[in-house]
């Protein structure tokens, strides 16, 4: 009796160890767009979560965002993907978990951390099924260099008069280009022009919602006349910036030799890390003095699971600590300018990253308007709003036009737009 109790006691020890052992070895890959990231990942965000759970090592393994989709779509048909996918907002994500390449999270205890808002872009169009923990939203706005605005003897604007105003004074000033913004990628015409006035026009929620409905079409006034406001840009954004990439916007910025930057939260780390002057921001002016801000503080990433994965254990580990106040907080602290999706409080050392989330208790918050089912067909309208955006600031195609040509795209494949 005594020798096969022992015998018994042993081989429980040893089926413990060997478990254990073999938990050990659980390695878990992310795949993910944000390769400027791979440094914070590697030194603060993947060693918080192993003091927690060493049994379990992390890889972060991110491509080039332009190739991203791509080579995520690519991994996944060959079985080659990563255990962990990071996750862009609304359609290229709901297309996975549509394809079966995206389990369903809804039932993770980390998930009751987040309203319905903060999961709806990973979530399916009635809401029943949410397909990956969200992350960080951004939110778009104005940067400043305060050096330059104290120069030219001016302050953040509030309306619309003030913005116009203040692009004069500098313009005269002559010591800086008023505004850093280029027109080649297209891009960032519509999302830090476009989107980032346009809310303030539509009344965020209740104008995207309608277009969605149809009860508001894109020729519709309130959704032309932000066109009509970005084609009066094109004084103050310098020489040849028809010609000025992304990244040539950035440096004219950071050099300090522009003196506003039409912003989303998401440039604060590299900013922090280039300009040695000392930057503000304001929220996107208002027509008129005291009436409602809008601001776009807009879903922008998450993180879902492989459905193929074979270590859906240790995934669902690292989403419900994704979900916790800890990463929250890490998160927020490590990317200023990512903002905590969570019910968390989460407290933010950055000064330009709590200027720019404190507008959420000053104005309404919306998503960016083409982001939620308008782009699922042909034409794409997130991709025409660029080139319109583009072609308005250029002089190329008036604010009534693009509203036409977009409005017509929409209801050539979107039935309720064609009402």
């Amino acid at each position: 009796m005594r020798n096969s109790f022992r015998t018994g006691l042993v081989a429980a020890i040893l089926a413990i160890a060997g478990s254990g052992t073999a938990f050990a070895q659980t390695t878990l890959t992310i795949e993910s767009w944000r390769n400027d990231d791979l440094q914070i990942w590697q030194d603060k965000i993947i060693p918080a979560f192993q003091a927690k759970h060493p049994d379990i090592k992390v890889t972060f393994a991110p491509t080039a965002p332009t190739e991203y989709n791509a080579a995520l779509n690519s991994k996944l048909q060959a079985g080659s993907a990563g255990d962990l996918i990071t996750c862009r907002p609304f359609d290229a994500s709901l297309s996975l978990y549509n394809d079966g390449h995206l389990a369903a999270l809804q039932d993770l205890d980390g998930m009751k951390n987040f309203s319905s808002v903060a999961k709806s872009g990973w979530s399916t169009d009635d809401g029943s099924v949410t397909f990956c923990m969200p992350m960080a939203s951004v939110i778009h706005g104005f940067i400043y260099n305060k050096d330059a605005f104290e120069q030219v003897g001016i302050t953040a604007p509030e309306t619309e008069a003030d913005f116009f105003a203040a692009l004069d004074k500098i313009k005269a000033d002559g010591s800086f280009v008023p505004m850093a913004m280029g027109t080649a990628d297209q891009w960032e015409a519509a999302t830090m022009g476009y989107q980032n006035i346009g809310p303030n026009y539509w009344k965020g929620e209740e104008g995207r919602l309608a277009l969605i409905s149809g009860d508001q079409k894109l020729t519709d006034a309130q959704w032309t006349a932000p066109y009509a406001a970005l084609a009066k840009w094109k004084d103050y954004l310098g020489d040849g910036f028809e010609a000025q990439s992304y990244p040539d916007s950035q440096n004219l910025f950071t050099l300090g030799r522009a003196a506003i930057y039409p912003a989303g939260s998401w440039e604060i780390t590299g900013f922090n890390g280039q300009a040695d002057f000392e930057m503000g921001a304001f929220i996107p002016p208002v027509a008129n003095a005291g009436d409602t801000c809008y601001i776009s503080d807009h879903v922008d990433i998450a993180i879902g699971m492989n459905a193929k994965t074979e270590k859906a254990e240790a995934a669902k580990t690292f989403l419900n600590w994704v979900g916790s106040a800890e990463f929250a907080s890490l998160y927020a602290n490590a990317l200023p300018g990512f903002f905590s999706l969570s019910d968390h409080k989460v407290e933010m050392s950055d000064p330009l990253a709590q200027e720019f989330v404190g507008w959420r208790s000053k104005c309404k918050s919306t998503i960016r308007s083409t982001y939620q089912i308008l782009s699922r067909g042909t034409p794409n309208l997130e991709n025409e709003t660029w080139a319109a955006s583009a072609n308005v600031i250029k002089g190329t195609e008036s604010p009534e036009a693009a509203g036409k040509r977009l409005q017509d795209g929409l209801a050539a494949w979107y039935k309720p737009a064609m009402k």
